[in-house]
């Protein structure tokens, strides 16, 4: 069983972090939520039906266990601090396009965080690559043909500000 989830780890562990990292926006929360992943898996390894992938059955972890923390935080607000938006951007570039990018990125990541949770989670897994359409109809318990409409219409939404 141990050896089951180490292979699932390696198979799907960066999948799971870029899906929280679209969640809370903060590589260190998205880490430690990523172990606590694992270990819920591994201990609920035996309820796993195969109703679904494994990567859906694992972000479906990942997202009760950011729920879970949304919640701890609401009553103890100091133990969550604002994430680091320049901690996600990997790129080398000069501080004044920097700035600019800074800007821009905040902006776009606000009208992404106005839209509707089911939209916004969506577009934010797009955007981070970490799943397909068909993993995230799964998610949502659709079909990819749903997610890739709702991603398009979200999409549409953030075109018109």
């Amino acid at each position: 069983m141990k050896k089951e989830i180490e292979d699932y780890y390696q198979k799907y562990g960066q999948k799971v972090y870029a899906y929280l990292i679209s969640l809370t926006r903060a590589p260190d929360i998205a880490q430690d939520l990523t172990q606590e992943t694992f270990l819920q898996a591994l201990r609920s390894l035996d309820k796993f039906n195969n109703k679904c992938s494994v990567c859906t059955w694992l972000c479906q972890i990942a997202k009760n266990l950011w729920f879970k923390e949304l919640k701890r935080c609401k009553y103890h607000p100091s133990a969550y601090c604002e994430p680091d938006m320049n901690a996600l951007d990997i790129s080398i570039v000069p501080p004044d396009e920097q700035t600019e990018s800074a800007d821009t990125k905040m902006y776009i990541l606000k009208q992404i965080h106005e839209l509707p949770e089911r939209e916004k989670e969506i577009i934010l897994l797009r955007a981070t690559g970490a799943m397909t359409f068909e993993e995230i109809g799964q998610l949502f318990g659709k079909n990819g043909s749903w997610a890739r409409v709702t991603y398009y219409r979200a999409k549409q939404k953030l075109r018109k500000e």
